[in-house]
């Protein structure tokens, strides 16, 4: 039995397309995997710690191979159960809108947090090496626009793709749903539709 955490990135949870494509999927990955667990995170609605102020000095404690005060034990306590609460899980699906080109700041505070040296990745004598591998992860991307030929306006797909392999994952499959706004509703529609049939074939075989 394997568990899947499903991480929303998007505040307009069944409006949004990304998430409406990540609901495709994991109704067919239930299915197909009906001993799974499935764990459902909403960034917006997460209690993240702010890095800043503590969090900050006990990082710094840390690399500095320092002990913790009760202080900054206390703030780092909030980093280590973010961390832990997503390394538990064997497989992943991230649905993401973009905004501005980029990724909603919620999920950046969450990728901030959960980016620690001795925890998802280390540096040793051949550079950078990221600690979670072995995991597949889906990442499903929304953009209003059409980005995957005008690509020096993608500052989405890239980054999540060099964060997730810095962090150590390679099994990266990616859905793009675009365009969903600019070339009328009904482009939108058959953006999404398209997508949620890609949903469904992926999950069947994830």
């Amino acid at each position: 039995m394997a568990k899947l955490l499903y991480l929303q990135t998007s505040p307009r949870k069944d409006r949004s397309k990304s998430n409406q494509v990540a609901a495709a999927f994991l109704e067919n990955y239930r299915q197909a995997n009906p001993s799974d667990t499935v764990e459902t995170l909403n960034v917006f609605e997460l209690d993240l710690p702010s890095f800043d102020g503590l969090t900050v000095q006990a990082k710094y404690t840390i690399l500095h191979g320092k002990e913790h005060t009760a202080e900054e034990r206390q703030a780092w306590d909030a980093v280590e159960k973010i961390i832990a609460q997503f390394k538990e899980a064997d497989k992943y699906v991230i649905s993401i809108p973009m905004w501005n080109f980029g990724i909603p700041y919620r999920l950046k505070q969450y990728i901030d947090i959960l980016v620690q040296p001795g925890y998802t990745f280390t540096v040793g004598e051949n550079g950078y090496e990221g600690l979670i591998k072995g995991k597949p992860v889906v990442v499903i991307y929304a953009r209003g626009g059409a980005y995957l030929e005008a690509v020096e306006y993608d500052k989405q797909k890239p980054y999540m793709e060099q964060i997730l392999g810095f962090m150590g994952f390679e099994d990266i499959r990616s859905i793009v749903v675009e365009p969903t706004l600019a070339e009328g509703e009904e482009r939108g529609r058959q953006a999404v539709e398209s997508s949620i049939e890609k949903a469904r074939e992926l999950a069947a075989q994830f």
